[in-house]
C-alpha cells in the first residue's frame, strides 16, 4: 500500500516532466519553422515594392532585385536575428543567474554599460593612434560595447553579492544607479560629438537594424555567435541555481565559475548587440517569461527556444517600425518598449513580493 502511495505521485510527476520537455521539443519546431517564414517575409518587406526575393536569393532576379535583397535588406535581416537571439538569452540566463523574472540586461544597466562603451569608441576612437585603428577596423565598436557591458556587469554582481548571496533588490537598485552614471558619463561624451557624429547618435540611441550592413554584421557576429553557442551549456548549472547556490553546489555545481561564464556571456551578447543596433529595450524580459508560462521553467529548452522567439520577436518588431509611418521608420527600440512596457508592469505587479525590501 506504501509503495503504490510513493510510486504513484513520482510516476506523475515524472509524466508531467516529460509532457514538459516534449511540449518544449515541439515548440522549437514550430517556432524554428515560424522564423524562417519570418525572414522570408522580412526579406520582401520594404520600401521597394515588387521585389522578386526568391528570383534574388537563387541569383535569377535582376540586378536591382538582388542589390536590394543582398546588399540592403539580407545583412538587416541576419542582424536582426542574431540581436534579437542574443537579447532573449542574455534576459534568460540573467533571470537564471538571479532568480527572478525581473531581471534583465536592460533594466540592470548592463546595455547602459555597453552603449558607453560604444558612444566613446564611435566619439573618442578618431584619437587613437592610426595604426591602432588600422588593426582593429570595424571590431572597435563591437569591442568597447562589451567590455563596456561587461565591466558593468562585474561591479553590479560585486555591489548586489554579500557572503556569496546575491540580494535581488540590491541587484535592482544598484542597476538603476549604474545605468544613470553611465548615461551621464554617455552624455557628456556626446557633448563633444561632431554635428554629424551627434545625428548617428541619437537615432542610434533609439535602437535600430535600418543602419545594418555587411561590415557591422561581421564585425559583431562572431561574439554574438560565440555566446548563443555557449548559452546552451549553462542549462543544467542554471536549472541547479534555482534550488539555491548551497543545493547546487551539492549537486556538484561550481557556482562561482558558472556565475563568471554567465557574466561574460551576457556581457558579450549584450556588447555586441548595442554596438550595432543601439538600444533595444524588453525583449530580453518579455521572451523568457513568455515561454516560462508555456513550456516551463527548465532552461535546457527555455534558452534554445528563448533564441529562436527572441529574433522572430525583433523581426517582427522591425517590420512594424517599416510600416506604422511608411515609407519613413520608426527606430525599433521605440516598437519594443511600446509593447514590452505593458507587458513588463503586468510582470511586476504579478511578482510584487519578488522586489519587497
Amino acid at each position: 500500500m506504501s509503495t503504490q502511495t510513493i510510486s504513484g505521485p513520482a510516476l506523475g510527476q515524472k509524466a508531467v516532466a516529460g509532457d514538459r520537455r516534449s511540449l518544449s521539443r515541439l515548440l522549437s519546431f514550430i517556432l524554428l519553422g515560424t522564423l524562417g517564414l519570418t525572414m522570408l517575409l522580412s526579406l520582401g518587406w520594404g520600401a521597394a515594392d515588387q521585389t522578386d526575393v526568391l528570383a534574388a536569393l537563387t541569383g535569377t532576379g535582376s540586378v536591382r532585385d538582388q542589390i536590394i535583397v543582398w546588399d540592403i535588406r539580407m545583412p538587416r535581416m541576419l542582424t536582426g536575428v542574431l540581436v534579437g537571439a542574443a537579447l532573449a538569452v542574455s534576459g534568460a540566463v540573467m533571470q537564471g543567474l538571479f532568480r527572478n523574472p525581473l531581471a534583465d540586461p536592460g533594466l540592470v544597466g548592463v546595455s547602459a554599460g555597453a552603449g558607453f562603451g560604444a558612444v566613446a569608441a564611435i566619439v573618442l576612437g578618431g584619437y587613437l593612434p592610426v595604426a591602432v585603428i588600422a588593426l582593429v577596423g570595424h571590431y572597435l565598436v563591437p569591442f568597447a560595447a562589451f567590455f563596456g557591458s561587461w565591466a558593468t556587469t562585474l561591479l553590479l554582481y560585486g555591489i548586489a553579492t554579500r557572503g556569496g548571496r546575491t540580494s535581488v533588490a540590491t541587484m535592482l537598485l544598484a542597476g538603476i544607479a549604474l545605468g544613470a552614471l553611465t548615461g551621464a558619463l554617455t552624455g557628456l561624451i556626446v557633448y563633444y560629438a561632431t554635428d554629424d557624429q551627434l545625428r548617428d547618435l541619437t537615432f542610434w540611441g533609439m535602437g535600430s537594424v535600418a543602419g545594418a550592413s555587411w561590415a557591422k554584421f561581421t564585425a559583431s557576429a562572431p561574439l554574438i555567435i560565440l555566446t548563443l553557442i555557449a548559452a546552451p551549456f549553462l542549462a543544467r548549472a542554471l536549472n541547479a541555481l534555482a534550488l539555491g547556490e548551497a543545493a547546487a553546489s551539492h549537486l556538484g555545481i561550481d557556482v562561482q565559475k558558472m556565475k563568471r561564464i554567465a557574466i561574460l556571456t551576457v556581457a558579450g551578447s549584450v556588447g555586441a548587440s548595442v554596438a550595432v543596433t543601439g538600444g533595444i529595450g524588453f525583449v530580453g524580459i518579455v521572451v523568457p517569461h513568455l515561454l516560462r508560462l508555456v513550456q516551463g521553467p527548465d532552461h535546457r529548452g527555455l534558452l534554445v527556444n528563448a533564441a529562436l522567439l527572441g529574433a522572430m520577436t525583433l523581426l517582427l518588431a522591425d517590420a512594424i517600425s517599416r510600416s506604422v509611418i511608411a515609407p519613413a521608420e520608426l527606430p525599433i527600440g521605440i516598437v519594443t518598449a511600446a509593447l514590452g512596457g505593458p507587458f513588463f508592469l503586468w510582470i511586476l505587479l504579478k511578482n510584487r513580493n519578488l522586489v519587497e525590501m
